[in-house]
């Protein structure tokens, strides 16, 4: 018997896919965009509402705020921007994720690891995240080590308490299983364990990822000369409120597309195998 005969049941689906009609799916997007459409309604009237109340310019309505937001998207510099920002996100938190896989791996099988790099993990999800910011901007100055650095320092813990997650839900009989054969350690986790931590990286990610973007834009406020942490900075120093909010919304719905756009079929890849044993 192999690895592979071995992960058979963890990482193949228990039941083929049924084709699913075109209506069903139509409807089924309109139940789940629904809820989110209705969010969108009463978020812009409550804050309609707000803005008349107040008759200030530190609450500027509506209009004002599409109107900006238009301007920034259509002029091509917001996507500069929000790309420059993704990047050192995204290198971030594969700096982060190289750390926490072996890691979380080690702490989950080994009492003596776990105890040895709690206390770091506890540190990790205590400091905030300006202290990050603060501390890699004063280390290395304005480079694209600062924002990758407090980006992995950041997401760090929560990624290794996934992985952690993730390793224990082993079945104990599989993990028996591939003690008695004696298997090589880079088939383990490539075969065994990476599959089933599949699934609890995804879910780490997700919330990694809304740390991060707290994280750079820190940064990028104190030691970067672009990025939306600077461009909110600058908005900021204007009193361009408008801006800000401008700024913020636009990066707002580019993680919105990331959520819809990779994290969520991610997440629906990772948990195929599940559908099998839902009732």
């Amino acid at each position: 018997m192999d690895a592979k005969e071995l992960t058979l049941d963890v990482t193949r689906p228990t039941h083929p896919e049924r084709a699913v009609p075109v209506g069903q799916r139509l409807r089924g997007a309109w139940h789940r965009l629904a809820p989110q459409i209705l969010f969108f309604i009463v978020l812009i009237a409550s804050w309609e509402v707000m803005a008349r109340a107040a008759h200030s310019p530190l609450v500027p309505n509506s209009a004002a705020i599409a109107h900006e937001l238009i301007k920034i998207c259509l002029s091509g510099f917001a996507p500069v921007e929000i790309g420059n920002t993704f990047l050192r996100m995204s290198l971030g938190f594969l700096l982060a994720l190289a750390i926490a896989l072996p890691i979380g791996i080690l702490t989950a099988v080994s009492r003596f690891a776990e105890r040895f790099f709690e206390p770091g993990i506890i540190l990790g999800l205590t400091v905030p995240g300006l202290v990050w910011a603060l501390l890699c901007v004063i280390w290395f100055g304005v480079s694209l080590a600062s924002p990758v650095v407090a980006v992995a320092l950041g997401v760090l813990p929560a990624l290794i308490i996934s992985v952690q997650q993730g390793v224990r839900s082993l079945a104990h009989e599989l993990v028996e299983m591939v003690q008695v054969f004696r298997l090589p350690t880079s088939i383990v986790l490539r075969r065994i364990w990476l599959p089933v931590l599949y699934s609890f990286i995804v879910s780490g990610c997700r919330v990694g990822f809304s740390i991060a973007w707290k994280v750079i834009v820190l940064v990028e406020i104190f030691g970067m000369s672009d990025g939306v942490g600077y461009q909110l900075n600058a908005q900021f120093s204007t009193q361009n409120v408008e801006g800000v909010i401008a700024w913020t919304l636009s990066f707002w719905v580019a993680m919105l597309l990331v959520e819809h756009g990779i994290f969520q079929p991610l997440e629906r890849h990772a948990n195929r195998w599940k559908k099998g044993t839902a009732v």
